[in-house]
């Protein structure tokens, strides 16, 4: 992998040493070779027994919403129900998207192929774009459809437009508190039909823009968001009769939750100056490149045990991207092997704290807003653009 040398681009960390590369492999190998050996029982226990307390929260949640007759039991009852989305979007749904347990006798609930996703996301898709392209692929420009989500220019390696001067108040009215129904958009492609892509020569997710293709698209877009729109906000509104506005608001405000702090969790993933982005056509020459450049274009941060539940392990990013079919509980047992490989090795492991980590991500996306040049090259190009 070759460093990158252009101006404004993240700057990557050489990976030459083939040998010392070779051993990081080897070492990331032998750390993969017993941990997946241990998954088992233990694992099924725990997803089984964790998806037991989402469903009483989201029983005592909504109980709470219907019957609150004061504002105290009404925001206790949004709580318990932000608390079992956002378990199943992210420490269960997340995993058993991703495979983890496929193999594992007693958990065929949790079945990557027949998993029901609550969040708004098409689960075929998401599977295509997220597991496939992008955890294959991470932070390469033209192969990783999550370098920019839409109009959210995410590293240099997505070329700079117009849409992007607005992207910071976009995030924070848009795309972060409707995360859910922008990913949906952004994996099926609905984005890519609309022009809210990438690249002027390429989609981020679609091969081609036909009619055909329009067609699939919008039929899976729409029919993820009619089902959640249906439940969340007709079925169970209906049921409180002339109280469905407080139903309603109730569902709308815990999905907003979840959302919020889902995007918090994930754009920390893989965000910030200095993460690592790779060219057009780059490709590791083996398992312990692949191993490096997945670990130096993620970012982990530390959180709270409680906090850590809720993130489903992805402050362990570094670890997902390297074993993504481990259980998080299996990604946060072996972060400390991880850690010690990567410095025995020269690969640049980050981790700070969640707030420092959230800043960061954010600064680089208002930075990203403006063209390589800064402001006075922004000034020019809108003066360009609008002759």
């Amino acid at each position: 992998m070759e460093a990158n040398e252009d101006a404004g681009q993240n700057q990557t960390t050489p990976l030459d040493d083939a040998a010392r590369l070779k051993a990081f492999g080897r070492a990331i190998d032998a750390i993969r070779k017993r941990v997946e050996a241990e998954v088992g029982e233990e694992d099924v226990r725990y997803v089984v027994n964790l998806n037991r307390f989402s469903r009483a929260m989201e029983i005592a949640g909504r109980a709470l919403i219907h019957f609150s007759p004061e504002p105290f039991t009404f925001t206790a009852g949004v709580l318990a129900l932000w608390v079992h989305k956002q378990l199943q979007a992210t420490e269960i749904g997340h995993t058993a998207l991703h495979g983890a347990y496929d193999k594992l006798p007693g958990a065929e609930k949790f079945h990557s192929k027949s998993f029901h996703w609550e969040l708004p996301i098409d689960e075929a898709s998401w599977h295509t774009g997220h597991n496939v392209k992008h955890h294959q692929y991470t932070n390469i420009a033209k192969k990783d459809p999550d370098i920019n989500f839409g109009s959210i220019r995410l590293t240099d390696r997505t070329p700079h437009r117009f849409e992007h001067y607005v992207q910071v108040p976009t995030t924070f009215l848009f795309s972060w508190p409707f995360f859910g129904v922008s990913m949906n958009a952004h994996f099926t492609g609905l984005l890519d039909v609309y022009g809210a892509h990438g690249w002027a020569e390429g989609f981020d997710v679609i091969e081609r823009k036909d009619w055909t293709t329009i067609v699939e698209v919008h039929k899976r877009a729409f029919r993820k968001y009619a089902r959640h729109a249906l439940k969340e906000y007709v079925l169970f509104p209906a049921l409180a009769g002339p109280f469905f506005w407080k139903v309603a608001l109730g569902n709308f405000l815990s999905s907003r939750m979840r959302d919020l702090y889902s995007a918090a969790t994930i754009y920390c993933g893989h965000v910030g100056e200095d993460v690592a982005s790779y060219p057009e056509g780059a490709k590791a020459s083996g398992r312990g490149q692949w191993y490096a450049m997945q670990a130096e274009a993620s970012n982990n941060f530390t959180v709270p045990w409680p906090l850590t539940i809720l993130c489903g392990g992805l402050e362990h990013q570094i670890e997902h991207h390297m074993f993504p079919k481990l259980p998080p509980q299996r990604l946060r047992q072996i972060a400390p092997e991880v850690r010690a490989a990567c410095a025995e090795h020269g690969v640049e492991y980050r981790s700070e704290s969640w707030p420092r980590t959230l800043v960061k991500a954010i600064k680089h996306i208002a930075k990203l807003s403006l063209p390589v040049g800064g402001p006075v090259a922004a000034v020019r190009r809108v003066a360009r653009e609008m002759a």
